[in-house]
């Protein structure tokens, strides 16, 4: 893929979602981290209701720290995968009150130490809390990466990143991956992607196979229900 198609990919999503950014709600890096750490296999629309009073009873990582991990587990429990989370945070702030003075570190190669905490995590925490340029590939990043081309169908979620950070300037990384999880939530959705007013469909692969099968299935039934003419 060239330069000048990236740029228009950029543009278009630029001009699609301007005002992309972290819908995870949170207050500092410490909440951020959590939170990201809960979206796992999540939705951001449940762990924002879950936060919203969990960041209301623990403000720090010794909050979490003196309370049973069955309570904790209590208090996430609409979350995917909570009992594990919840035994992540304990162990994360307990690493942070020992070796960080409590504060979430702001290297990256800190941060993917801590439990619970994947390249993906630290990538949107160093990005969106201490404005690191970085890409996070999540699913959507995935997905919309590798349906215009931006990444390879096989490309593993590392490829994937090296790519994307090869082809997008460095100063455009963390707005580049809020626009394209905005793409891929809002628009080019996994199941129902809206293809026939996609502004990028002349450049992406699954666009163009979708609306060529959309149209082989309308012409069959058009062909199917077309009535007979009768004799005279």
């Amino acid at each position: 893929m060239n330069a000048a198609t990236v740029r228009h990919i950029l543009d278009t999503m630029e001009a699609m979602f301007p005002d992309a950014h972290c819908e995870l709600n949170h207050s500092n890096a410490f909440e951020l981290t959590v939170a990201v750490l809960l979206s796992a296999q999540c939705t951001d629309e449940t762990v924002n209701k879950v936060t919203a009073d969990l960041f209301q009873k623990y403000k720090s990582p010794a909050d979490y720290l003196e309370v049973p991990l069955e309570e904790l587990e209590q208090d996430i429990r609409r979350i995917g995968l909570y009992r594990n989370k919840a035994k992540h945070i304990q162990n994360m702030c307990r690493i942070l009150i020992e070796q960080y003075g409590g504060d979430v570190p702001q290297e990256h190669d800190q941060l993917v130490t801590l439990p619970g905490v994947g390249r993906k995590t630290a990538n949107v925490v160093v990005s969106n809390a201490f404005g690191v340029p970085a890409i996070a590939v999540d699913t959507h990043v995935e997905r919309v990466s590798k349906r215009l081309g931006l990444a390879g169908w096989d490309d593993t979620v590392l490829e994937v990143e090296k790519k994307l950070m090869k082809r997008v300037p460095r100063d455009e990384w963390t707005l580049t991956h809020h626009r394209l999880i905005f793409f891929g939530r809002y628009h080019c959705k996994a199941q129902n992607p809206q293809c026939h007013i996609c502004p990028l469909l002349d450049i992406c692969r699954e666009g163009k196979k979708r609306m060529k099968t959309s149209q082989i299935r309308k012409d069959k039934e058009r062909v199917t229900t077309r009535k007979p003419k009768l004799n005279s």
